[in-house]
């Protein structure tokens, strides 16, 4: 016996999402349809909420509902130290770190040769061009200690060093092959704390 289409669809559209195979996308496509009607609306709801006011901040690039974000906004930060992130959720991780309180740049992804990702498209262009007008004076690399941002810090140090700021990276109190956004808070702060020179 076939599921009705729109269950089908369903189920595919669940599995669009990172990290759903088939069977948790059919758990959960049975789960909205048995749930309240109030249920699904609510999870519709919001999602068309936040696609529709969820915007990328023009200066740092992290998900915000205003341009510029909070963070870049806050006169309070020190300007002259930017710290370069993966993802808008590697930055809310490191955002928990109390002693940092310079800036961000959210790269939107990391170098992968394998995966055909090169510096285009990620945004080295955009960082570098920010770098030669902020007056920034240290540039904390916070890319994931997996191959992909390992490669990632290497390229972005050898392309900024004729910028002539110190470059450091995250100190290793992240586990090799970890994600930052997964990483508790005293982990994040010795990470932080460790940096060093690359």
């Amino acid at each position: 016996m076939k599921r009705p289409e729109p269950i089908e669809k369903m189920i595919e559209a669940f599995r669009l999402l990172p990290g759903i195979g088939p069977k948790m996308a059919e758990r959960l496509s049975y789960y909205v349809l048995k749930a309240p009607a109030s249920v699904a609306e609510r999870l519709i709801g919001s999602i068309r909420e936040a696609r529709d006011t969820v915007k990328l901040c023009g200066r740092c690039f992290n998900v915000s509902e205003i341009d510029p974000c909070a963070i870049c906004s806050d006169t309070e930060r020190n300007d002259s130290i930017l710290c370069v992130v993966e993802t808008p959720q590697d930055l809310l991780a490191l955002s928990r770190v109390k002693d940092f309180n310079g800036l961000y740049f959210v790269l939107g992804g990391a170098l992968s040769p394998l995966d055909a990702v090169g510096p285009d498209d990620i945004r080295v262009e955009l960082l570098i061009n920010r770098l030669k007008k902020d007056k920034i004076r240290e540039l904390i690399i916070a890319t994931d200690t997996d191959s992909k941002g390992e490669t990632t810090a290497l390229y972005l140090a050898e392309q900024l060093r004729p910028l002539g700021l110190k470059v450091t990276r995250l100190g290793y109190g992240l586990p090799v092959g970890g994600d930052l956004e997964y990483a508790d808070e005293i982990t994040l702060t010795r990470a932080m704390e460790g940096r060093r020179e690359i």
